[in-house]
């Protein structure tokens, strides 16, 4: 029988025979023009460094991935990262633009010349993102390895790291000028980062700890708010993650006015009031595609971009696409294991620890579709084609002014709804009951709701022995889900597959030691930077769909394939396939549910917040490439940014005494004198937005 789940994925009831099944038709078949776009994981490590590589590849493009793997060497921490990256993506930028025309900087315009214009602004990109990347890596737990391997590029570039001079017109200056300036202007913007990032707000859960490993709720004072946990292998409990965020500067949102949030998508649906309905539906859900996480169910699902995609914003009600632009030709079909599907959806988006983290992810992604045979790099799809450098240096600004963006929206939103996660949820409703039968056993008001095979009430009868229960007898009139059973004795060789499990024991399909992320729910930050990067690519390519109309991650079984890291498998190969972007970050959002991390009602609004910013980054860094735009106020130097006032003129005579780069504002660049005393006042007085 066929079957349409509410994400959208047709699916096909089969028996698995002796020998198994080969579910994917090969989308990149003869009559393809041009091969998909392959995808990389987020966990993809750090390209081999050679002489070829520099000779084809742009400095941003090293640049970048060493940044990539610094990351995946620091802590998971996505706010932080998106910031990293918009902030060296900035500096390479700044650095390319000190010799264009035309172009304006973001934290500063110079206007350099050189009798080899490419040169120069390849040794100042890199001087530029030597010394951002270096500063913000510098204690980092990965710095052991993070910092020789910096220097280890600065000498197969050619370049001299000792060479600190920040006055002169030599491109090592202005690139060293830019990223100090970059290091000084963003000291204080709102992010702690003399602090290591720490709380600046006052943020205080007000729930106790959930220990994961042991059944029940812990200390749940409201099921309707963010629930720290003690995960395995770790005895203190999780701190909220940047709550604060919503004050750091952004590159391109503004608030609506003084105290708004900068992109409010509402409230959440809340157990016992609004939206009571909606958020039993969504966790329905959310057991429902941990009940899906079983390969010996035999159950094959169609996930080609022919069946799954394009939604309209914040839903989930696409059709799929009926041909492929690039080829004119329909998409074949590609049937896989659904618990394959679902276990490969949750791990290859999963973008946890040892991961360059989501942000991080969509630089890879970018990169990828650059490096697919055929690619042209023509902005908005039009135009010349440029060169690379000026490509990937436009591409990471707009790209990671996004994802900045929509971190400090989407963070914002998470501490001031402080809302909950479905560990909390789903063990807190069951522990207190069903909700369906006001006058059966168990009854709560705010229990689980019953789904006959998904969420049932253990009695005397299914615990019989011989019947579905039967392992759970001592446990009669508690609420059983037939769910993913959680992690196997050994995760190399076996996998949980699903079963009958007490609801105050369910676990999301997570990392083991991990489990759940250490910050509220509501909104979905995977939904969010994946929609805001899918929004600057298809604006950024002036397509959509990604090269050839085909993005492909092969998770391939066999020794030299995709070993899922949460269990074994999967079992079959299991393509990845996305026609456009938007789908590409739809999946993104969905695969948390999958995860157990989200429920629709964090992942739709979540892509909104992410068009939003994208759209809005993706405006802001075109208008700096026309000139259009000017850089970052001088005036403008303490909170509240976009406010100058009193405090603006205190900081910047402390800076400027204190010699810093951000008090830097007029030529000659590399000296503090009157020039930039009169350049400060000149903004101030002009009131520069």
């Amino acid at each position: 029988m066929r079957f349409k789940n509410r994400f959208g994925v047709s699916a096909m009831m089969l028996v698995i025979c002796a020998g198994g099944l080969h579910g994917a038709t090969d989308a990149g078949s003869a009559a393809d023009p041009v091969a998909p776009a392959r995808l990389p994981a987020g966990t993809a490590p750090l390209p081999d460094r050679t002489a070829e590589r520099v000779g084809a590849f742009s400095a941003a493009r090293m640049w970048n991935e060493e940044l990539l793997a610094a990351v995946r060497r620091d802590r998971p921490r996505p706010p932080v990262v998106s910031r990293d990256l918009f902030h060296v993506s900035a500096a390479m930028y700044d650095a390319w633009a000190a010799y264009d025309a035309t172009a304006t900087g973001v934290f500063r315009t110079e206007w350099a010349e050189a009798a080899d214009t490419a040169a120069a602004r390849r040794e100042a990109v890199s001087y530029a993102a030597y010394r951002l990347i270096a500063h913000r890596y510098a204690d980092s737990p990965g710095a052991p390895v993070t910092l020789p391997s910096l220097d280890s590029l600065m000498d197969l570039l050619g370049y001299d790291p000792a060479v600190t001079t920040r006055t002169g017109p030599s491109p090592a200056a202005v690139g060293n000028r830019i990223a100090a300036a970059i290091i000084a202007l963003t000291a204080e913007d709102g992010s702690n980062e003399a602090g290591n990032y720490a709380d600046t707000s006052g943020y205080a859960p007000v729930n106790g700890p959930l220990t994961v490993d042991v059944p029940g709720v812990g200390v749940l004072n409201d099921i309707n708010r963010w629930q720290p946990l003690i995960v395995p292998g770790f005895s203190d409990q999780q701190v909220f993650l940047a709550p604060h965020w919503g004050a750091v500067r952004p590159f391109a949102i503004e608030r609506p006015s003084p105290g708004e949030l900068y992109l409010d998508p509402g409230p959440p649906p809340v157990i016992g009031g609004d939206g009571d309905a909606d958020l039993r539906a969504d966790l329905l859900e959310v057991i429902r595609a941990s009940a899906q996480l079983d390969p010996d169910d035999g159950v094959m699902i169609n996930i080609s971009p022919s069946a799954v995609g394009n939604n309209t914003l914040g839903s989930q009600d696409g059709q799929g696409h009926k041909t492929n632009p690039s080829t004119g030709q329909p998409y074949p079909d590609n049937m896989v294991l659904r618990g394959d599907w679902g276990r490969v959806l949750a791990e290859f988006w999963a973008d946890g620890p040892l991961s360059s983290t989501p942000p991080g992810h969509w630089n890879e992604i970018a990169n990828e579709v650059v490096d697919t045979p055929g690619f042209e790099r023509r902005f908005g799809g039009d135009g010349p084609e440029l060169d690379s450098l000026e490509w990937d240096v436009k591409m990471y600004l707009a790209l990671n002014g996004a994802v900045h963006d929509a971190a400090i929206a989407t963070w914002e939103v998470k501490a001031h709804y402080d809302f909950t996660r479905p560990l909390s949820l789903i063990r807190g409703m069951g522990a207190l009951g069903q909700s369906s039968d006001p006058d059966g056993a168990s009854y709560h008001p705010d229990g689980l709701p019953l789904e006959e095979g998904l969420v049932e009430l253990i009695t005397p009868a299914s615990a019989a022995p011989g019947e579905r229960h039967e392992h759970l007898a001592d446990h009669i009139g508690e609420i059983a889900l037939f769910a993913w059973q959680g992690h196997p004795a050994d995760p190399t060789a076996e996998y949980g597959g699903c079963g009958w499990v007490r609801a105050v024991e369910w676990l999301p399909y997570q990392q083991f030691d991990f489990v759940t992320p250490p910050f509220a729910g509501y909104t979905s930050g995977h939904s969010g930077f994946s929609r805001a990067a899918a929004e600057v690519l298809t604006q950024l390519t002036g397509d959509a769909f990604f090269p050839g109309g085909l993005g492909e991650f092969m998770a391939a079984t066999g020794s030299d394939g995709f070993d899922l890291g949460f269990e074994f498998g999967p079992l079959q190969d299991v393509p990845l396939q996305w026609a456009t972007y938007y789908d590409a970050a739809d999946e993104a959002g969905i695969s948390r549910i999958y995860g157990g991390i989200h429920p629709a009602f964090d992942d739709f609004p979540g892509r909104v917040i992410g068009s939003n910013a994208g759209i809005a980054a993706f405006t802001r860094a075109s208008a700096s490439f026309s000139g259009s735009a000017a850089s970052l106020c001088p005036a403008d130097f303490a909170e509240p940014f976009g406010v100058l006032d009193f405090f603006d003129v205190a900081a910047f005579i402390d800076a400027f005494v204190a010699g810093s780069p951000a008090a830097d504002l007029a030529e000659p660049f590399g000296v503090l004198d009157f020039a930039d005393i009169a350049a400060f006042f000149d903004a101030y007085n002009a009131g520069c937005p």
